[in-house]
């Protein structure tokens, strides 16, 4: 009877926080599933406008075509980082482990101290934090981003960082272009310079600027932020708590590895996956 109860618990929880069949892993929340629609909206906006109201009506044609590249490329691998953020498991720890069966085959030695959490009832892993809107205790947790709507942890950093890179970097290209067009627009006649009215026009300039402006600023520091703590082996929630580092550190060098896997071009691809190192003294085990 306790297997078959184990059992069914076990299964419930291989699915848990899944979609598509199990496939992808999704978090129902309301608010991270707003904030990432939200997300895409203000990126098809930023393109719109650029290519509608900027781009397209411009007399120059290799001016044009190249930003549309540059600009178009950007766009393409921040939506795929975000999604690839948004279904990886972030490294959820299973749920439910930390039962006296799973216990003896995961092969713990007799009077080895081993921390479970109370909230989600399972084994804590060194460095392991519990996500109240995960629900589950994820590996190397950094935070739970609701923009992204997941938890930014072991299996996901690299896309999350990706994403804070490309975004920030069609931030501040939009920025340009639309400040350029602007003044393009005021030194020459209005109907000249674009398609739309003029009033329209400078709204949804004004408008794309200060998008732009505002993350660009949120995407460069969180970006910054990201960084830092993958250079000092210290992730954010870490560094809030001030807990002092009970894992052997690595150096900053291999820190980067552990995240973006070995140096390349595909560092910059979320459709490379890390080949991050797996550590295998999981019995050092913690409580938060």
């Amino acid at each position: 009877m306790m297997e078959y109860e184990y059992g069914s618990f076990r299964k419930e929880s291989d699915f848990h926080n899944k979609c598509c069949g199990g496939m992808l892993w999704c978090i129902r929340d309301i608010c991270g599933i707003i904030c990432a629609i939200l997300t895409w909206l203000l990126i098809l906006y930023a393109e719109f406008v650029v290519m509608s109201v900027i781009l397209i009506p411009s007399p120059y044609p290799v001016y044009s075509i190249i930003h549309m590249v540059i600009f178009q490329l950007c766009a393409f691998l921040a939506i795929t980082s975000h999604l690839k953020t948004m279904f990886t498991d972030p490294g959820a720890v299973p749920k439910g482990n930390a039962t006296k069966e799973m216990i003896k085959q995961m092969g713990f030695r007799e009077g080895q101290v081993i921390f479970k959490c109370p909230k989600c009832c399972s084994i804590k892993p060194d460095r392991a934090h519990h996500c109240s809107v995960c629900q589950r205790c994820i590996r190397k947790m950094d935070h739970h981003c609701p923009w992204v709507n997941n938890c930014v942890g072991e299996n996901n950093q690299k896309y999350f960082v990706l994403f804070t890179l490309y975004i920030a970097t069609i931030s501040l290209h939009s920025l340009f272009l639309a400040i350029d067009q602007f003044l393009t627009c005021i030194r020459h006649e209005w109907k000249d310079c674009t398609t739309y009215s003029p009033p329209a026009t400078v709204v949804l300039l004004l408008f794309l600027m200060f998008e732009a402006l505002l993350f660009a600023i949120f995407t460069a520091v969180m970006l910054g932020t990201q960084v830092q703590a993958i250079w000092n082996d210290k992730t954010g929630i870490e560094q809030l708590k001030k807990e002092e580092a009970r894992w052997v550190k690595k150096s900053r060098w291999k820190s980067l590895q552990a995240v973006f896997g070995r140096f390349s071009l595909l560092w910059f691809s979320p459709f490379a996956s890390p080949s991050t190192p797996k550590f295998k003294n999981e019995c050092e085990l913690y409580a938060v």
